[in-house]
């Protein structure tokens, strides 16, 4: 070879080396980011920034082996104007155990998991959530470091129901009138991102939980199923007829001169430690009202009659202590006994109404009377018989009238349903065809959705709506054996747990991606603040103790799996919960809502700040908003968690 040439060759090899052509950008990947049971549909979506149909798609295990090939069909809809297909990419012939992730040109999905028995680790998560809300003396320190808080609920004074009106229902029309008391009404669960108490929402919750416990036997839940229950007995004052409906007020007031539990920002522990008294702007912070939702000798308004019934009902069933379980079926039975059934009127929730609109209560005394007739056979007690002939009566009421909606916190009919078709036989026909309805209400909604998601994004309750078909799905299946359901079922959990336009898992901890600023005192003043650190170890956004690597500690390049590390340094695998963040962990948050609720937020005075704008995959009608002010999608609560529960209790 002539000197020129191997110079030239030379020089060749020592210029820089040109880039690959990048594939095409296609979009994003949508999965649910804790997995699939083997035998399940199992459908991953391409948000494209174009059409891709046609295109080829890869399932590649943990190794980056191929185990499966397709190719997109046509849209199944349009998300925004930078997404304008979504394409849903079927690979339930992927079976076997393991973790994988789908690829489409340069988009990869997050990790998942294939595999029974993925889901009861959440139910477990979903529970300690339940001990983080924990009020009073008996609290669980946890991850988030939780003090004995409000005690002086022990010397509550009970108040009239407040005077409210207004364009939203919430305002304070008159001063607090104290009534009675004291009363003893320390512990229980706070509702959500605040620190006020409902006797419904967790009457809701434990019938939940306990028809979970029903379901599989786990030590925590069942101590958290008798925490609840011990809070809920002081509610009931059997020997007055007098349930207490709220222990708190939300909204304060400026021309009566009082902050509501809503107007403060801060650590529970912080109430007792006030030095007020009567007339102080924060008095009601601390002592906090008690409000009864009935008077003495009145009847009680049936959906909490129903719901609180069924609660106590439960808790006979599961309970192994059989004298404590004999005053829980007596507790229930004393309850059920003072619904008011006639001339029912405005339903008491909460106060005020707004907060919880609900008005939907022949269901509850179906729920209430068909447990207390299941609490009545285990415990040999007579009156099973005269409470299953109710139960007979409130499911004809409810079927009969227009007031019918699905399982969330406004209706308990499916729960009712599944368990009374078995309890009375000859009615089991007229059962199972609500249950279709109720799930064929969810199919219809699902086919207008690009992500096949039943619930209206637009609207509150997306996430515990969407757990609420899953559990329903699985009530049907077991009841009947028929499995016509099934892939509805696990498209609205797949929903709820990333496969979803903004690919974010609403259960907090679970997942790659889930929530990182929920609306709620306790975690955003005391859980530690997340940050994603760049591959040379500095932080990127506000230096708090938590990183995104890829799987093996190097830089996340093109196709390497995620991984998020907590302050501790322990990994939070797709499909595994979170094991060591200073997190909400379990938590179930609202989900997408309707853009107008997102109007004039602005974060609470003495909030940490943080959040995460995913506005790219935003709708002109919803939004998903990853921030502490964004109550309307970021909040958790009782009701969203323990609907997740019985979903993941219930899955495969």
């Amino acid at each position: 070879m002539r000197r020129p040439a191997v110079l030239a060759l030379l020089a060749a090899l020592l210029l820089p080396i040109a880039p690959a052509t990048a594939e095409p950008a296609t979009g994003e990947l949508r999965v649910d980011q804790v997995g699939y049971g083997p035998a399940e549909t199992k459908v991953a979506y391409l948000l494209g920034r174009a059409p891709a149909e046609g295109a080829r798609f890869t399932v590649v295990d943990a190794r980056g082996r191929t185990v499966h090939t397709g190719r997109a069909p046509a849209p199944a809809g349009s998300w925004n104007a930078a997404h304008p297909a979504v394409h849903p990419l079927d690979f339930s012939a992927v079976r076997q155990p393991g973790t994988y992730r789908v690829k489409l040109g340069s988009a990869v999905s997050p990790e998942f998991r294939i595999g029974g028995g993925l889901f009861a680790p959440l139910a477990r998560a979903n529970n300690e959530f339940f001990q983080a809300q924990r009020d009073g003396e008996q609290v669980i320190p946890g991850r988030l470091d939780r003090k004995p808080a409000h005690l002086a609920d022990r010397q509550a004074t009970v108040y009239a129901e407040p005077e409210f009106g207004g364009d939203f229902g919430d305002e304070i029309l008159a001063p607090l009138k104290p009534i009675g008391g004291p009363v003893d009404v320390e512990g229980g669960w706070a509702d959500a991102g605040d620190y006020v108490k409902f006797t419904s929402n967790s009457a809701y919750s434990l019938a939940e939980m306990g028809y979970s416990l029903r379901t599989r036997y786990d030590r925590a839940l069942a101590d958290e199923v008798r925490f609840g229950l011990r809070w809920l007995d002081k509610m009931w004052d059997a020997s007055s007829g007098v349930l207490y409906a709220q222990v708190g007020i939300g909204t304060g007031s400026e021309e009566f001169g009082f902050l509501g539990d809503h107007d403060v920002w801060r650590l529970p522990e912080a109430d007792d430690a006030r030095p007020v008294g009567p007339g102080h702007p924060e008095y009601f912070v601390k002592h906090r009202p008690v409000f009864p939702a009935n008077a003495p000798g009145e009847a009680i308004s049936p959906n909490l009659a129903g719901r609180v019934a069924a609660a106590f009902a439960l808790g006979a069933q599961v309970e192994r202590d059989r004298t404590l379980a004999r005053r829980y079926l007596d507790e229930a039975a004393s309850v059920f006994a003072k619904a008011k059934t006639t001339e029912v009127g405005e339903l008491v929730t909460a106060f005020p109404h707004s907060y919880y609109p609900e008005s939907s209560w022949r269901d509850d005394l179906e729920l209430g009377a068909t447990q207390l007739a299941l609490a009545g056979q285990r415990l040999g007690d007579r009156r099973a018989k005269e409470w299953t002939s109710q139960a007979v009566h409130w499911a004809r009421e409810y079927l009969g009238g227009d007031d019918r909606g699905t399982l969330n916190l406004y209706d308990t009919s499916a729960l009712a349903h599944a368990d009374l078709a078995r309890l009375v036989p000859q009615m089991r026909g007229e059962l199972v065809a609500d249950l279709r309805r109720q799930l064929d209400e969810g199919v219809a909604g699902a086919q207008a959705s690009p992500f096949r998601t039943a619930v209206d994004l637009t609207q509150f309750d997306a996430a515990t709506k969407s757990f609420g078909f899953a559990a329903t799905a699985r009530l049907h299946r077991g009841l009947t054996g028929d499995p016509a359901y099934d892939a509805f079922g696990t498209q609205q959990r797949n929903f709820a747990l990333g496969a979803n336009a903004w690919g974010i898992s609403l259960v907090v901890g679970a997942g790659s991606r889930y929530p990182h600023c929920p609306h709620h005192q306790l975690a955003n003043l005391r859980g530690a603040p997340l940050r994603v650190v760049v591959g040379d170890g500095r932080a990127n956004l506000r230096g708090a103790p938590l990183r995104v690597v890829a799987g093996d500690g190097r830089a996340n390049l093109r196709g390497a799996p995620l991984r998020v590390v907590a302050g501790d340094g322990r990994a939070n695998l797709a499909g595994r919960t979170d094991g060591g963040a200073r997190i909400l962990h379990g938590a179930v948050v609202n989900g997408p809502n309707g853009t107008a609720n997102f109007d004039g937020l602005t974060p609470p005075d003495g909030a940490t700040p943080c959040g995460e704008p995913l506005a790219a995959f935003d709708t002109p009608e919803s939004r998903f908003f990853d921030d502490v002010s964004s109550w309307p999608s970021s909040e958790p609560a009782i009701d969203f968690t323990s609907t997740a529960m019985l979903a993941f209790t219930l899955s495969p």
